[in-house]
């Protein structure tokens, strides 16, 4: 059957991954192999594959199939996350185009609309990984809303309950009005914006006077309980033990003393709003001040609001400053920049909002994940990391766990009173009624008396138990699959969820199996793009995946991810990396079909070319494959991927086929060709992690295979000694190669014409590979002499002259001159560079940089001038 001329990705990729699908390949049970294990960091189940995606789960591919290549038991979970927050707006959305209202849904006709919907749109993403190549293991599929994990979830929440870690409590939280939830500290993202500080006067009862506040949030003036000073600061001596006047409400409110207040910031004076900032809180819990809370869910202005009772803070924050201003209370507006908290989930600013929470106290659990990171039983790549992970974790704060959604974990929290004491916690609410029952001594209590909490858990809650509830290590902590598979060794994700995901891992890894869920973090960079920026819908600057697949192949496109990719840096993503990732694909395949087309002939012998061809690109591989094994152990995947590339396209394709290939229209040896297989083989296996469609596609093809003699799951290659000098000696010669074709290029020397060649060896090397040198020179004949030889071309490679005498091949004379003329080019450039470092005004005043350009100039034009006048010498 003929090969086509190039490589099809589309043709063969849907092939051999369903040959994978079909084989079994991906999949993974208990045996006696040594396990490789990664749980893929589930995508929202409402995601569609994006540049981040592509990225992260091209790595785990990548360590997943040379973990298979090596022997290991590779096993790859992959799963979705049921996205509270995201899923439910969803839902609601969909809902309201539909007319309906979800709070005119009970809960569980709400969770029925969130059920369809998931299981018609949910799990799209994973769909599209299969066409990236990733080779996860389908059948343990998980999702965190499925049965059994939900059960885990369930059964910890209940087991911290009983331990004291999580706790009800009424504190500042942060309000997410647009998803109408609260967040924990970790889902607030803070952004600089530019705003204003309103500078407002409050009339002081009683008498003819006023004290200035400064605000940022004018808004919030309607729910002020009282005015702060400093005790120290003496301009307000005379305001201690008076009362303010709130404007528009004419609210009365106590001047209190406190040195919370910066003297130097605004006005020195501070307004008190207990229920809409955390500090104003803590003052007014000390002060014993009135909370009035002025804001709705949706962050609209409740009756406390007056004539502005349900409009929008920032349109009230317009209308209320123009009142203020009629009123003469505005007495200035200045610009003023600030740091704005906003919902990691919608991008809304959030806001502080006293509710009752469930918390988890993180102090004790965070404990002996700070251990397992500074001690390296965990490592952090790259290691950059290590400070801020440290930093944060010995500042934990509580995690508040409850979120006002119905999809998600219901808390099974279960009230049997209208007190904040009223309730138990327990895995069913049969439980829950005897617990309950016990707690009160009331033996008539019924089921029906009880009543579950509605918020549901933090999703962060149950994506915290992945790495052992994928296993059922919760449920059945002494299971087989637990015991063998845990604790995995590999996690690949982003470092933005370094605190919101990883570090909450460690934790329960260790509260829940007394070790480490994972061995190594590798957190990847961000992809933006040439501009540097952060790749979104928004900006347009994101390609479609699917597009580039389809357009690069999915080797292409792989391989351009990770040409630029280092550990824990940004990757620049150009769309020219994947032209070249496809290039490479293709020069591979090119490579295939040139051995391929080869007649083979049993009766012709071996020549010395390609018995030192051989021998050279067996070292030259073994001492890649350390080299790449040093980057994999490193997390190096980038450095990887171009030291794979490097061997096949320079050593392999443009040198070792060059070596080897017979003359044209006559076969190759047969012993030639067995090690050129052999040898290809090989470089298919390195290949596969990176490449695994074009790779399998050679491999099926290059010889006979039996049924099941895949790539896929074929053996890594083996590290041996190797013979370092023949190395070196190859450099030299492939020098001396490329100085007789640029010779040839620039004499318009035909390559089919054989030409004499001359070497005046002064450093003795060696001629190893002088047959290599002929038959890639095409030489008709290679001597060794004494001295310079006349009447050639030449060049030098480190201190050995070579000639190609060129009587009869050039026009001598016209060479001469063209030598004369460039050497005097080079000279009089030589001097204008000498004059300008010669000058010390130049050399003290100018940029080190710039000095160091014009010392190189003239090192370059001194070898230049060097060589032409060898060349001259040799033509004279």
């Amino acid at each position: 059957m003929a090969i086509a001329s190039q490589y099809n990705a589309k043709q063969v990729e849907d092939k051999w991954y369903n040959y994978w699908m079909e084989n079994g390949y991906f999949h993974s049970e208990v045996d006696e192999r040594e396990p490789y294990t990664i749980v893929i960091p589930p995508p929202n189940v409402t995601g569609v594959l994006h540049m981040g995606h592509m990225l992260n789960n091209t790595i785990q591919d990548v360590l997943v199939r040379r973990a298979r290549l090596k022997g290991y038991n590779a096993c790859w979970v992959p799963g979705t996350d049921h996205a509270s927050i995201a899923t439910e707006a969803k839902v609601v959305a969909k809902l309201k185009a539909e007319g309906i209202n979800k709070n005119d849904l009970s809960r569980e006709e709400f969770l029925q609309h969130a059920w369809e919907w998931t299981h018609k749109h949910g799990g799209i993403i994973l769909e599209q990984l299969k066409k990236l190549g990733a080779s996860c293991d389908w059948e343990r599929t998980k999702f965190t809303m499925d049965e059994d994990m939900s059960a885990s979830v369930i059964k910890v929440f209940v087991d911290l309950y009983e331990k004291g870690l999580i706790y009800r409590g009424y504190r500042m939280v942060n309000w997410d009005p647009e998803a109408q939830t609260t967040l924990s500290d970790e889902e607030v993202i803070y952004q600089e914006k530019q705003g204003n500080l309103y500078y407002l006067n409050y009339k002081i009862e009683g008498v003819e006077d006023a004290l200035t506040i400064a605000t940022t949030r004018p808004e919030t003036i309607l729910g002020d309980t009282a005015i702060c000073i400093n005790p120290n600061d003496e301009r307000f001596t005379h305001l201690k033990g008076k009362r303010a006047i709130v404007p528009i409400n004419n609210r009365v409110i106590p001047i209190i003393e406190d040195e919370y207040v910066d003297m130097e910031f605004g006005t020195g004076c501070l307004k008190v709003t207990p229920a809409h900032d955390e500090n104003d809180k803590m003052l007014g819990d000390k002060h014993h001040l009135e909370v009035i809370d002025i804001f709705n869910d949706d962050a609209t202005l409740n009756s406390y609001g007056l004539h502005y009772e349900g409009k929008d803070r920032f349109t009230v924050r317009k209308e209320i400053t123009r009142e203020l201003e009629e009123l003469g209370v505005l007495q200035k507006i200045e610009e003023h920049t600030n740091k704005v908290g906003t919902s990691e989930r919608t991008g809304a600013v959030i806001e502080p909002k006293l509710s009752d929470q469930w918390f988890l106290k993180m102090k004790d659990l965070a404990e002996p994940a700070i251990k397992a990171v500074v001690g390296d039983d965990i490592n952090l790549v790259p290691d950059k990391f290590l400070n801020t992970y440290k930093y944060w974790m010995e500042n934990v704060r509580d995690w508040n766990v409850s979120r006002q959604l119905w999809w998600g974990h219901q808390i099974p929290a279960y009230f049997y009173g209208d007190g904040k004491e009223d309730f138990v916690v327990a895995e069913t609410i049969e439980v829950a009624l005897e617990k309950a029952k016990e707690k009160t001594g009331n033996q008539n209590l019924q089921i029906s008396s009880l009543r579950q909490d509605k918020d549901a858990l933090d999703t962060w809650f149950s994506s915290w138990l992945w790495p052992m509830s994928v296993f059922n290590g919760i449920l059945e902590p002494e299971n087989k699959e637990i015991q063998y598979y845990y604790p995995t060794n590999d996690l690949v994700t982003a470092p933005e969820i370094l605190f919101f995901w990883v570090a909450r891992m460690i934790m329960a890894g260790y509260e829940y199996r007394g070790e480490r869920p994972f061995k190594n973090v590798y957190l990847t960079g961000i992809v933006r793009d040439k501009q540097r920026r952060k790749m979104s819908k928004s900006l347009g600057n994101s390609p479609d995946p699917l597009g580039l697949i389809e357009q690069y192949g999915a080797d292409g496109v792989r391989v351009g991810m990770l040409l630029s990719s280092p550990a824990g840096n940004d990757l620049m993503f150009d769309e020219d990396l994947c032209k070249q990732g496809s290039a490479f694909t293709n020069k591979i395949w090119n490579a295939f079909r040139l051995v391929k087309g080869w007649e083979v002939s049993e009766e012709k012998e071996q020549p010395e070319t390609a018995k030192i061809a051989m021998e050279w690109y067996k070292a030259k591989f073994q001492k890649t494959l350390r080299e790449i094994e040093d980057h994999f152990s490193k997390y190096r995947i980038s450095d990887a991927l171009m030291s794979t590339y490097k061997l096949i396209w320079d050593d392999y394709c443009s040198w070792f086929l060059e070596m080897v290939k017979p003359a044209f229209g006559e076969p190759v040896d047969a012993v030639t060709f067995k090690a050129v297989i052999s040898i290809l083989e090989d470089n298919l296996k390195i290949l596969h992690p990176f490449i695994p469609f074009a790779s399998e596609e050679i491999w099926q093809e290059i010889t006979g295979r039996t049924p099941g003699e895949a790539l896929i799951i074929s053996k890594w290659p083996v590290q041996q000694s190797f013979n370092e000098n023949i190395i070196a000696e190859f450099a030299v010669a492939s020098e001396v190669i490329t100085g007789i074709r640029k010779i040839r290029k620039e004499k318009n020397i035909s390559f089919k014409n054989e030409v004499e060649f001359r070497v005046l060896n002064n450093e003795e090397t060696s001629t190893y590979f002088d047959p290599v040198i002929v038959k890639m020179g095409n030489l008709s004949s290679l001597e060794y002499v004494k001295k310079q030889v006349e009447g050639a071309l030449s060049f030098r490679v480190k201190s050995n002259d070579y000639f190609i005498p060129v009587t009869g091949a050039i026009d001598v004379e016209a060479e001469i001159t063209k030598l004369e003329e460039e050497l005097n080019y080079t000279s009089g450039f030589l001097k204008s560079v000498e004059k300008k470092l010669s000058n010390e005004r130049f050399v003290n005043n100018a940029p080190e940089k710039v000095v160091a350009i014009e010392k190189a100039k003239k090192a370059d034009a001194e070898a230049k001038i060097e060589a032409l006048k060898a060349s001259l010498a040799s033509l004279k």
